[in-house]
């Protein structure tokens, strides 16, 4: 049997002292890494394939982090890891505005870095790839589960499967973040109760993560993009106001 892939991480900050302590300390705790210094290193870094996830530094030469995502969102789901020496919330709140899965304010111990890297590695593990087959033949019950170990649920158009980390849309694959399929499966497990933020925190956190409030909203507000026919009056996931999120799987129905 052949040893286990070594994790490649792609390292974008303009700072070069910051990357080769990155480079190293990484290193040292078996992952591959990559560094550059700005988008187009990126770019080119891409070229020869794919990392495992990129940390990336918001504030760039040239392109910022922000607009990095953006592109990289536009064909790829990769794990996305921001850094910034500006941690007002309204930084981290665009950032997982623009698809980053979590954001870490400068200065900050390698250490955490390295366990927040691995919550997303372990998240993205059990992805597969675009356009992979799901189990075929499940009937799709409005509001119900399906297939073995009820690890299915369906509702409205969608089936949600737990088991392969995917969301699909009447058979086709809707592409989504490991941050937003956290949080669906959280709502999909426990449909028509009222679950505030602080216990959506709860429902999400490991002990190596440490998720601030308005991170619901956004991701809220990106999974509804995703499955509302129309975000501004959505069906599925409800706001209960002063209470937090309901979950309703039958839709617009009463």
């Amino acid at each position: 049997m052949s040893p286990p892939a070594i994790p490649r991480i792609l390292v974008v900050d303009d700072d070069p002292s910051l990357r080769d302590l990155l480079a190293e300390y990484l290193s040292v705790n078996s992952l591959a890494v990559e560094t550059v210094a700005d988008g187009e290193g990126m770019r080119a870094a891409l070229r020869d394939g794919m990392p495992d996830a990129i940390v990336l530094d918001l504030m760039l030469p040239g392109e910022d982090g922000l607009s990095l995502t953006r592109e990289l969102r536009g064909h790829s789901q990769v794990p996305i890891l921001m850094l910034s020496a500006r941690g007002e919330e309204i930084d981290r709140v665009v950032g997982l505005e623009v698809g980053a899965d979590d954001y870490l304010p400068k200065p900050f111990s390698p250490r955490e870095l390295l366990a927040r890297l691995h919550a997303l590695l372990r998240r993205a593990k059990s992805q597969p790839p675009a356009g992979a087959v799901g189990v075929a033949g499940a009937p799709a019950i409005p509001g119900g589960r399906t297939g073995p170990g009820a690890e299915r649920h369906a509702f409205g158009p969608f089936v949600l499967d737990l088991a392969a980390r995917r969301l699909l849309r009447q058979g086709r694959e809707e592409r989504l973040t490991a941050a937003e399929f956290d949080l669906l499966r959280v709502l999909v497990e426990r449909p028509n109760r009222v679950l505030s933020r602080d216990t959506l925190i709860d429902l999400l956190k490991g002990f190596d993560r440490d998720p601030f409030d308005r991170s619901i909203d956004i991701r809220v507000t990106r999974l509804r993009r995703k499955i509302e026919v129309d975000p501004a009056r959505p069906v599925f996931i409800r706001t209960v106001r002063g209470q937090g999120y309901l979950f309703h799987p039958r839709g617009d129905e009463p």
